[in-house]
């Protein structure tokens, strides 16, 4: 069902606040935890960022695709893989965190400026199938808040270790 305005507005400022809340779990990490991991197949802090770097160039152009192009097709992409491919504790996070910065400041006045017929172009996502912008807001509206608390879970773990 198609979100009613107020509802897009509501993600939209959710999308427009992400990049303080990166920003403030980041800054809650501990020098001596950025590159920590909670687990073998786990990011670390570090990777976050980096990950929510590429993560939004890439959301940047799916959502340029969806509302200039008929149909288009929206590439899914393996993010372990990349972590790994891309040695994300390598890439300088001050770089990355900016990245997303940029990303979200030059998105969401296209977003604020989006109509009624925007939100309801629909492409295909290789990975879902059918993907409109809606579907994109509602994903990435959450995507930062969901990394800041993932961040803030390595934190209490690593302090949970006694360091």
């Amino acid at each position: 069902m198609p979100l009613t305005t107020a509802e897009r507005a509501t993600l939209i400022e959710r999308y427009a606040r992400g990049p303080a809340l990166l920003t403030a779990a980041l800054g809650k990490v501990p020098r001596d935890a950025l590159k920590w991991k909670p687990g073998p197949d786990r990011w670390s802090a570090h990777e976050i960022v980096v990950h929510c770097a590429d993560s939004e160039t890439n959301a940047h152009m799916r959502l340029r695709y969806l509302l200039a192009e008929a149909e288009p097709l929206i590439v899914g992409y393996d993010q372990d893989l990349w972590a790994k491919r891309f040695d994300y504790h390598a890439h300088p996070i001050d770089a990355a965190l900016a990245t997303v910065k940029a990303v979200r400041a030059n998105t969401v006045p296209l977003l604020e400026r989006a109509t009624e017929q925007d939100w309801r172009r629909v492409g295909r996502h290789t990975e879902s199938g059918p993907y409109s912008a809606e579907d994109w807001l509602a994903v990435y509206a959450e995507h930062l808040e969901k990394h800041s608390r993932q961040i803030a879970r390595n934190v209490e773990a690593w302090g949970a270790k006694g360091r």
